[in-house]
């Protein structure tokens, strides 16, 4: 507590401003609980970048961490670079603070003589990520806290390729950083070097998001989407994709379509949760919708709902529209001919189905650890390889390389392209997602996800992943345990031989069992949030679409025996 103290001490300098230092002493003489929370460590990045709570100290997001953070990265930005035309490009989404914390950002850069592109509004995270390679820039930031709740705000940071930035250069970054007292940052603006985009940028993403999201689909006339931006920044780009893709049945629900931190309708801005789509497809029952769309406040991740058997909307989860989408894309691949370069790609907590499917195409399958970064650095590792698509469980999918992350306004036009064909050809995005169990085997997949907040909540995080690495089951639903991957160690054991194997990925804080019948259970703390998450992967043989019914119950079954014998 004496080291926290005499951190926040040194926040009482006149380096900070009045209102800073006036609430810090309110904390020191008032609330030393809240003031542990907010000094007791610094920002890290994470999977997606640095998220935290906004408010006043180290473990905030606050003008002085996100100054701190942009003045390492101008020093990094010019060890690398000999160019004397620096140039970033900077957006944000629709928080509380996004635009005053875009703006620090901004005059951080120009202070340090570095050019600054900077979106006058709100933008989606796929558009600043083609945003860096459509303006030449050599790096990229985005405020976002994606879909975490209001309280939160964010920092990812791009580099030239536009994809995230990555090891061994993000440790070299932080590093920088680190380096660094709060008294080095430069406030001083250069307006000169803050240059305003817009329609320019916009007019490109559209185009380029048309381009690779468009299949030639028959019955667009025929085709009802229902769309909401859940508060968020896709209302900027989406309709306006779908209608120069030819949809012109598009409802978008206005309760939620104006942009608000807050995001007043919904418990979480988070498309994995059903209830955040509850409004939609609500409105999709009343007006015989097909599908219905909606996405994460940066819009990088989507949810789509579809009809299922009975006729009635369905919410699908990230693997599901992840396999159907990249079925489909290899079959457009396929039916021009393969040259032999191609390759899909996913993470290891999502579905082993597409490394199942690859197999079956006899295109490249690389799987990476949890978070787009990686699946961008494949693209940019492998410039002799051709990326077709790929995504992970958490609703994130990217159609091609021309942005390198997530990115739900090209995914959300190939999902309509997808489901208006089916429909056209008197079938329909599920019957498909089904014939597909048929050719590569039913797969069927459970998130549970337990939030713990705080010290204490870090604490029982790490508790629980030490559990479960040191005393693994026997056997999981009387299958037997074969084998456990280890991500902290690098290494897979084959626990019935005692054999051990090297795992060639990055260290990461993920450990998963595959028992005998292929069932798979991961576990990882989240990198953004104060969440520990359980991936439960169970699969079937279906030998006929008519059996799907009876075989996705005793699917369903088993995982709920799975959770039962894991406590959760």
């Amino acid at each position: 507590m004496d080291s926290i103290t005499a951190t926040a001490q040194s926040w009482l300098t006149d380096f900070f401003d009045e209102d800073t230092k006036k609430e810090i002493k309110h904390l020191m003489d008032n609330d030393p609980e809240e003031l542990k929370e907010r000094f007791y460590k610094d920002l890290e990045f994470g999977t997606g970048g640095m998220r935290g709570v906004m408010g006043v100290g180290t473990n905030r997001i606050n003008k002085y961490t996100l100054g701190k953070n942009t003045q390492g990265l101008s020093n990094y930005l010019k060890k690398s670079y000999t160019d004397d035309d620096l140039k970033v490009v900077i957006a944000y989404d629709c928080r509380h603070n996004s635009k005053s914390l875009a703006k620090t950002v901004a005059d951080v850069f120009s202070a340090n003589g570095i050019r600054v592109h900077l979106f006058s509004d709100l933008r989606t995270t796929p558009e600043l990520s083609f945003a860096v390679k459509y303006l030449g820039c050599h790096a990229g930031i985005v405020l976002t806290a994606s879909h975490n709740p209001p309280e939160y705000n964010g920092y990812k940071v791009y580099w030239a390729d536009g994809g995230q930035i990555v090891p061994p250069q993000d440790g070299e970054i932080i590093a920088e950083i680190n380096a660094l007292s709060f008294e080095d940052i430069k406030f001083d603006k250069n307006e000169k070097l803050i240059h305003h985009i817009d329609e320019d940028v916009d007019e490109a993403f559209f185009e380029a998001s048309v381009k690779n999201g468009s299949f030639g689909a028959k019955g667009k006339d025929d085709f009802k989407i229902v769309f909401t931006s859940l508060h968020g920044t896709s209302i900027t780009a989406i309709p306006e994709v779908l209608k120069r893709a030819g949809y012109k049945n598009v409802t978008i629900i206005e309760e939620q379509a104006k942009p608000d931190g807050d995001f007043p309708t919904v418990e979480s801005p988070n498309p994995e949760e059903p209830e955040a789509l509850s409004m939609a497809i609500a409105k999709a029952e009343e007006i015989g919708a097909d599908m219905v769309v909606g996405t994460d406040p940066d819009s990088d991740r989507l949810g789509i709902a579809v009809r299922n058997l009975e006729g009635k909307i369905e919410l699908l989860n990230g693997n599901q529209t992840m396999v159907l989408m990249t079925k489909f894309l290899l079959d457009q691949y396929k039916a021009k001919g393969f040259k032999g370069n191609e390759f899909i790609a996913t993470t290891i907590v999502s579905t082993p189905m597409m490394q199942q499917m690859a197999k079956a195409y006899g295109v490249e399958f690389k799987t990476a650890l949890t978070g787009f970064k990686w699946i961008g650095k494949m693209i940019k590792d492998f410039p002799n390889s051709q990326f077709i698509g790929g995504g992970e469980e958490s609703f994130g999918y990217m159609v091609g390389d021309f942005v390198r992350d997530k990115d739900a306004v090209t995914s959300t036009l190939l999902a309509c392209e997808i489901a208006a064909n089916a429909k056209a050809n008197g079938s329909s995005f599920y019957q498909d997602l089904i014939d597909a169990y048929v050719e590569f085997g039913f797969y069927k997949e459970k998130l549970i996800s337990l939030t713990k907040k705080g010290m204490s909540g870090a604490e029982e995080i790490k508790q629980m992943l030490k559990d479960f690495k040191e005393n693994p089951v026997d056997s999981v639903q009387g299958s037997k345990l074969l084998y456990i991957e280890d991500y902290n160690t690098s290494i897979v054991k084959n626990v019935q031989t005692g054999e051990e194997y090297t795992l060639h990925l990055p260290k990461s804080n993920v450990l998963i069992y595959e028992t005998e019948d292929g069932t798979r259970i991961a576990a990882r703390p989240s990198g953004t949030e104060p969440k520990v998450k359980f991936y439960i992967s169970t699969n079937a043989k279906l030998h006929k679409a008519a059996d799907y019914k009876s075989v996705n119950s005793q699917l369903e079954t088993k995982i709920e025996g799975i959770l039962s014998e894991l406590n959760l």
